[in-house]
């Protein structure tokens, strides 16, 4: 008997036997590639709706792989040999030590391609051994002080007591390539970890500005970014940048005042777009509240959204979120900061339009030399990778 760390890959189990087979490849080399780079030798062996993990070093795998992608939970499990006094036996030791007079508990059997018993039966006996070793307990299937688990398959019996919630979703790199607008806001990056848990890669894009942001703008984005990039543990994730500072001189000397965001969301989706075409990208994603602000109003979110070329995807998880909901789950992924520091645009009017027109917008930006402005915004474009957290090669 010995331990191993037990992943169970809920969604994938869903699909067809073909396209299991494909996203659970695509899992097993994100978890050997996180392994790797996280320095931890280890062996892997799949079965029918489990992956285990054998290594040394079992509480940091789990560590690692409940960062990832596609794993629903992981657990460290005791692995007995396929025999089922074997597995009832050691079941009930590891209980007891667990358990105390008067407590409460409850066994989860589950059996796969064993024969000759029940699964009922199987934690029916497992708990009379229980009861052997530990008087005075009682059995709540509904709110036990404690419960344990028990497979028994054919491969090798299963038993834990404890699983840790992974993120679940698809496997990141099954679905394809798209371009997450990043910012040192907290929806953006919500946006683009809920892209990347269905199965998405996702390169960045980040449009700098010094002179017209707050000191603390570009070292949060870096922080955003260092803490989704741990949610794909081994994986290089692309940061490019490009700089807006002539633009935002430009607008700020020509374009009427209420249309300033608009004139500049269209600009950046304009880019984000011309970068996601070169790179074959599959779409864009955008962390839009609807509501939240004066350029996310339906109307202006229509005129804005113009821009982008047919047959490029705008994807927008939080539209319909609230955002007591949108900061809940920034906390729970890390990129939610007490304070944020600061963070100011000086290009924001005091009074942005809510109801802008295809036709407002063309008319100011006609009053820009567009083409030139794109040119010169493209050739500052800079890229940066980063890592398990850290940055780990620069243009700069």
């Amino acid at each position: 008997m010995n331990k191993a760390v037990m992943i169970r890959y809920g969604e994938i189990f869903l699909k067809s036997e073909s396209v299991q087979r494909h996203y659970l490849r695509i899992l097993d080399n994100n978890i050997k590639n996180a392994l790797k780079t996280g320095g931890i030798e280890h062996r892997i062996e799949r079965h029918r709706g489990r992956i285990l993990i054998y290594g040394d070093n079992p509480e940091g795998i789990v560590s690692i792989v409940t960062k990832i992608f596609g794993v629903l939970d992981a657990c460290i499990a005791e692995v007995t040999e396929p025999d089922r006094e074997i597995l009832e036996k050691k079941a009930a030791e590891i209980a007891a030590k667990s358990l105390r007079p008067g407590m409460s508990f409850a066994v989860r059997p589950k059996r796969s391609n064993m024969k000759g018993f029940t699964s009922q039966e199987l934690g029916a006996s497992t708990g009379d051994r229980i009861w052997e070793l530990v008087p005075d307990l009682t059995v709540d299937l509904k709110n036990p002080d404690y419960e344990i688990f028990v497979e028994a398959r054919t491969e090798g019996g299963l038993i834990y007591d404890r699983r840790i919630k992974g993120p679940a979703g698809l496997p990141v790199g099954t679905q394809g390539e798209v371009l997450s607008l990043i910012s040192a806001g907290i929806d953006s990056p919500v946006a683009a970890w809920l892209v990347m848990r269905r199965g998405c890669t996702s390169s960045f894009i980040f449009f700098r500005g010094k002179g017209y942001f707050g000191r603390d703008t570009e070292d949060a984005m870096l922080e955003n970014m260092k803490n989704l990039s741990q949610w794909c543990p081994g994986r290089k994730i692309r940061l490019y940048s490009i700089d807006l500072e002539d633009f935002y001189t430009e607008i700020l000397d020509k374009i009427t005042p209420r249309y300033l965001c608009l004139v500049c969301k269209r600009f950046m989706m304009h880019l984000s777009s011309l970068i996601a075409v070169r790179k074959g990208m599959y779409g864009i994603v955008m962390g839009n509240n609807l509501g939240q602000v004066a350029s996310q109003t339906l109307a202006n979110m229509a005129v804005t959204e113009e821009i982008v070329p047919p047959g490029l995807p705008l994807l927008q998880p939080l539209l319909t979120w609230d955002k007591e909901e949108i900061v809940d789950l920034a906390r729970k992924i890390g990129t939610f900061r007490e304070f944020a520091g600061d963070l100011d645009c000086s290009v924001v009017p005091k009074h942005p339009a809510v109801s802008a027109t295809i036709a407002d917008l063309k008319a100011e930006e006609e009053k820009l030399y567009y083409a030139t402005l794109t040119e010169k915004c493209m050739e500052s474009l800079e890229e940066i990778k980063i890592m398990n957290g850290e940055i780990i090669d620069s243009d700069n």
